[in-house]
């Protein structure tokens, strides 16, 4: 049999050292199914980070399952320069769910980073100018551009490669830049970017690029007004909003379709990966259809949008819309968010806990006082939800952020059951507690 230890060193001679992995002894999964899974050597898992929640629906969902063999046993690639009926099908549903009003158009990639990428330079074509207003603690992928564009040492392999990008702050109230606390602050986060404008750009931005939610920086969820205000600011000085939907589209944050509709805020362009397919490398960028037919230039994505990633992805979008997932995010998304304030008030490790729907983090310190970040806390509270058998996220600038973002599938039980290893693991890394 094989074991996990040799599959790890398998892929430590093999792989690049960038290539990291969760856990003092990693685990390699075999199989899965709705939201657990099975190491190679048998262990059984409860999966609470959906593949960094890229596995939406489930694990093996039977309904995409049984769409992508019945594709596969047709056609699996022609490239884009035919017309793909799969691809046109998932391009009618993402517009059917998208935030943006009126005409539109899709470009479809491989992944959360080219549809960032894409979004980026269409909105530098469409405005004639190349300047862009990102945000601390942000991840926008690997690329050149896209490491630029991320605010986050980690991530940063090279200085910033892409000249023009600049970082406003992050709406990170538990960590306000500006020592304020919500609301008496006026979400001056936000109106600072006026005076960025003014200072680090010509003052004719390209576009404002924002998660609805900041994903790897560990679910840092703004201000209510937050969005208006800024995206506000940077329109009036010529900019575009690029809203980036990797992580929060398809009803994670629960009751609408997209995180930044719970913002009344219309984007000009938007990018979606991840759960887009229920695990299948998927990317799209939409945009406005006058925003779209800028993009004149010869463009190609070979395995964008092929048979087998569309059709995985149109089937995915009917699952949800039958299944009535972002309902469903909220519904059990606020289970999950009763469960964990209560821990909070039973654990002092806790600081934070903060998120919509189905995505929610902890946030964990040394004291509450000072909020002292707490890294080698939040990995060895990793190592004791492994033990006890439950996969979480980990993420946030200062590495003490727990991710929590089960396959939308999940059930109250399994809900339940993932809290009680949550509480259990933090009275043993934090000492007290049940």
């Amino acid at each position: 049999m094989t074991t996990n230890r040799e599959v790890a060193a398998k892929q430590k001679e093999l792989l690049f050292p960038c290539v990291a992995t969760y856990y003092d002894e990693p685990i390699a999964f075999e199989r899965g199914e709705g939201a657990r899974l099975w190491d190679v050597e048998g262990t059984e898992y409860l999966d609470f980070f959906g593949g960094i929640l890229t596995v939406s629906l489930g694990h093996a969902e039977p309904r995409v399952t049984e769409a992508v063999v019945a594709q596969a046993k047709k056609l699996v690639h022609t490239s884009a320069l035919y017309p793909i009926p799969a691809q046109v099908d998932a391009a009618e549903r993402l517009v059917q769910i998208s935030p943006i009003e009126g005409k539109q158009k899709v470009f479809f990639s491989n992944s959360g980073t080219e549809a960032d990428e894409t979004a980026l330079v269409l909105a530098k074509i469409f405005t004639g100018t190349t300047e862009v207003i990102a945000l601390r603690h942000s991840y926008s992928g690997r690329t050149l551009a896209a490491m630029t564009n991320t605010g986050h040492a980690r991530y940063r392999a090279l200085p910033a490669q892409v000249p023009g990008t600049v970082h406003a702050q992050a709406p990170y109230c538990y960590r306000c830049p500006h020592g304020l606390s919500y609301p008496s602050c006026g979400v001056r986060c936000a109106q600072d970017l006026e005076e960025l404008i003014a200072t680090c750009t010509t003052g004719r931005p390209a576009a404002f690029f924002a998660e609805p939610i900041l994903g790897v920086g560990g679910f840092i969820t703004p201000p209510p007004e937050y969005f208006r205000i800024a995206v506000g600011i940077v329109r009036e000085h010529g900019g575009l909003f690029v809203c980036d939907e990797v992580q929060t589209g398809f009803g994670r944050t629960g009751t609408r379709w997209n995180g930044i509709e719970h913002w009344g805020v219309e984007p000009d362009l938007v990018s979606y990966a991840k759960g887009i397919a229920n695990g299948y490398p998927m990317g799209a960028t939409v945009a406005k259809a006058e925003i779209a037919d800028a993009f004149t230039a010869g463009s190609i994505s070979t395995f964008g949008g092929n048979p087998i990633s569309a059709t995985a992805a149109a089937a995915t979008m009917a699952v949800m819309a039958d299944e009535r997932i972002p309902d469903r995010a909220a519904t059990l998304g606020a289970r999950l968010r009763a469960r964990l304030d209560a821990l909070k008030d039973r654990h002092p490790l806790v600081g934070d806990v903060r998120g919509m729907g189905l995505m929610q983090a902890l946030e964990l310190v040394e004291d509450r006082g000072t909020r002292k970040p707490a890294p080698a806390a939040t990995t060895a509270f990793a190592e004791a939800c492994k033990r006890r058998r439950l996969l979480v996220g980990r993420g946030g600038l200062y590495g003490n952020t727990v991710r929590i973002a089960p396959p939308m599938l999940i059930g109250e039980a399994e809900i339940d059951r993932a809290c009680d290893v949550i509480d259990q693991a933090l009275a043993e890394v934090g000492g007290g507690g049940a």
